[in-house]
């Protein structure tokens, strides 16, 4: 439910119906405007109806939402959509175009910083990196863990690029967030609600990817585990499902973009290179993305993609990558958006 003051209500009455509403065991969100305040109740309509709030001074109407996503719903958008200062770059909010960039996974010191440099000098926001790696084989090269995390803020230091790591697990937790400017949650881990929690109480920003068989609803739904924290630095991430085409790794969902920006006030970005599995096809997919109106792309950059140790074969040349970010700079100035 949402209870939208009149323009004339003092905190006094505001602090009045959360109180009452906090009485019901609800989750209570207070959202000034410009006009207006409104505070979101989530957990329990019927709790709510019955408090009659309407009666309470202060209160102009008590309005239902129906949607399943309650805290990520445009609804709930505490000054329309959400706009992210990440060390200084801007994400979302319609006027810039964050780029991230960088290795899937940390391999060395000089691998790293060699791309880091590549991307920075390229017109790249942020710096990607991978330092605890879930993979589909329990053989496959898992990340340096710690090392890597040292390493990307080593590359920080150097580039002034902001880090995007994923957190893979509970444990690494404290360690990542020591490290990490935002907190990325991986698709295979989308629904996995006890680490979005944790993730949630980092006070960190987080990157949310959405899963590989999930809808936009579920997605949505993960993105409340984390907002009920308290923590309102959310960025979804739209990276392909999985449907019965084989012909790329997975199927990029650019739909996902719009619709996700009309129901949802979270910046909303896009993996091209996982739903790619083929560098020659993150361009166009990429451009695509910046047209439709995505805040930003996250990809993948190596020096030498064949000779990475994870996911090679969808991962762009650091050489060309200036090249590229031009190219995708001009589709997303199509909607008025300068890199960020």
């Amino acid at each position: 439910m949402m209870i939208v003051m009149t323009p004339q209500a003092d905190q006094a009455a505001i602090d009045a119906v959360r109180a009452k509403l906090e009485t019901t065991g609800v989750h209570v969100v207070v959202m000034p405007g410009e006009l207006t305040t409104a505070i979101g109740a989530i957990g329990d309509p019927e709790g709510v109806e019955r408090l009659n709030l309407e009666g309470m001074a202060g209160v102009d109407r008590v309005v239902p939402i129906s949607r399943p996503y309650k805290l990520a719903s445009s609804e709930l958008g505490h000054h329309g959509a959400t706009v992210l200062d990440i060390a200084g770059r801007t994400v979302g909010g319609g006027s810039t175009f964050c780029l991230i960039a960088g290795p899937c996974t940390v391999e060395s010191e000089e691998q790293t910083l060699a791309v880091a440099h590549a991307v920075k000098a390229g017109g790249a926001s942020m710096l990607r990196g991978g330092a605890f790696k879930p993979r589909t084989s329990p053989f496959a090269f898992k990340g340096l863990g710690v090392a890597a995390l040292e390493i990307l803020a080593e590359a920080r230091a150097q580039t002034g690029l902001p880090v995007v790591t994923e957190l893979l697990d509970t444990s690494h937790a404290e360690v990542l967030a020591a490290h990490a400017d935002v907190v990325q949650i991986g698709a295979r881990n989308m629904q996995n609600y006890a680490l979005l929690e944790v993730a949630g109480k980092l006070g960190k920003p987080v990157l949310l990817k959405r899963g590989l068989s999930s809808s936009l609803e579920e997605l949505l739904q993960a993105a409340d585990y984390v907002l009920k924290e308290g923590n309102e630095a959310v960025i979804l991430c739209e990276r392909g499902i999985r449907t019965f085409e084989t012909a790329t790794r997975f199927t990029l969902d650019l739909g996902a973009v719009p619709w996700l920006k009309l129901h949802s006030h979270l910046p909303v970005v896009v993996d091209p290179s996982h739903a790619a599995g083929d560098r020659r096809l993150v361009e166009p997919l990429s451009r695509a993305a910046a047209a439709v109106g995505a805040d930003g792309i996250i990809v993948e950059v190596h020096q030498d993609p064949d000779a990475a140790w994870c996911d090679g074969p969808q991962t762009l040349v650091a050489a060309g990558f200036a090249a590229y970010a031009d190219d995708v700079a001009a589709h997303a100035r199509l909607l008025g958006r300068e890199l960020a």
